[in-house]
């Protein structure tokens, strides 16, 4: 069976469109891939993200590694086993949580030592550790682990950082190669990172070209800068990496995001913003978001999206909905959140349409002036 192989059946501008076979099942790309942090995309059932037309899910690392732990999940099967979901799952490396979120981390060559934010309990993650994990769960795309700079910190200090992550871009590789079973049926993915200047970014780019991955991420995007800024870097980012590979864009976005960065040759993607979004009653329609708690929608007995084919808006109007996220009911978090997953996944068709119909710059106009009048 294959382990991993990219095709490219369309492009439209630097649009492409195209698939990436793997052993647990074929991802059409471009993909959008919903976030499962703690081996669940919250408020769903993992067989109803499935028939919302998602062919992957992200887990993260660390989470995971802190609750129930990478060597608990192991013992249970895996982590798609634990979770009930069969197709590909890629696992981000750790690294960006532990420079986020934990508390006293140091950060060496070595990598990074921390406190989980948890209990207070203290962690070494490396780039060795990393890939061990990922191995562990059971990862079917598994990233390099990295350092995220803040890009409003120095050039230097950023392209100091830069050059560490390619140091142990290089120690995931060989961490991953040897995995044994895992890494002959896993891929591997580098990440560039060179925040928005283009000669660090080709810099990354360069090195991860030398060293070889199966697919190339840009990082250190959707971090504060902005969508004008995060769009300038991407007019040259995805070019610099290899063609014939799949090019991810970590952590984006807003729907206007997507179609931006797949006018500018990104194939992947993932975010917690529809999940997010839902459970605290904002609505993504193809006329823009929708907040559900205004008043309007108390007595407004339409869906949220007429052109929305999910089954929320096929059986459930504005004002129950309304009510159930007013109310604070369980039920109110479930619904939006499966709207907002499903319509991700019909806007990641379209485009996947539009750019094999050699359409994309129209339906991208079209989009905008919908969605965002």
């Amino acid at each position: 069976m294959t382990r991993f192989s990219f095709s490219i059946h369309a492009r439209d501008g630097k649009a492409r469109t195209g698939t990436i076979q793997m052993q647990r099942g074929d991802i059409r790309t471009p993909a959008f891939m919903p976030v499962g942090t703690a081996a669940t995309v919250k408020a769903m059932k993992p067989e109803d993200v499935r028939r919302t037309g998602a062919d992957i899910l992200l887990g993260n690392t660390y989470h995971l590694m802190l609750r129930p732990s990478a060597e608990r999940v192991a013992r249970l099967g895996g982590l798609h086993k634990f979770m009930n979901w069969d197709r590909p799952i890629l696992t981000d490396s750790g690294g960006y949580q532990v420079m986020s979120l934990s508390s006293l981390r140091k950060i060496t060559e070595e990598g990074v030592r921390f406190s989980s934010h948890l209990d207070g309990s203290k962690h070494m993650l490396t780039p060795e550790r990393s890939m061990e994990i990922q191995r562990l769960l059971g990862s079917d795309i598994v990233m390099a682990f990295d350092e995220c700079p803040r890009v409003d910190q120095s050039r230097d200090v950023i392209f100091r950082s830069v050059e560490m992550s390619m140091r142990w871009a290089r120690r995931s590789r060989d961490g991953f190669d040897a995995g044994g079973d895992h890494a002959r049926r896993a891929a591997l993915f580098g990440i560039q990172q060179g925040a928005l200047d283009e000669d660090m970014r080709r810099y990354s780019a360069d090195a991860l070209r030398d060293i070889g991955f199966d697919g190339y991420a840009i990082g250190g995007l959707a971090v504060g800068e902005g969508q004008e800024a995060m769009f300038a870097t991407l007019d040259f980012a995805p070019g610099q990496l290899p063609d014939d590979k799949p090019r991810y864009l970590m952590g984006v976005g807003k729907p206007d995001d997507l179609v931006g960065a797949v006018e500018r040759g990104v194939d992947m993607f993932d975010c917690v913003l529809p999940s997010r979004s839902g459970r605290n009653g904002q609505a993504f329609t193809w006329a823009g978001p929708l907040n559900i708690r205004n008043a309007k929608h108390a007595e407004d007995t339409g869906p949220l999206d007429e052109r929305c084919t999910c089954p929320v808006c096929a059986t459930y109007s504005r004002a129950y909905l309304h009510h159930l996220v007013k109310s604070g009911e369980i039920l109110g978090a479930m619904l939006m959140t499966e709207h907002n997953l499903s319509f991700y996944q019909q806007l990641m068709q379209a485009m996947r349409d539009a750019i094999a119909e050699g359409r994309f710059a129209a339906f991208a106009a079209d989009f905008r002036r919908d969605y965002l009048k």
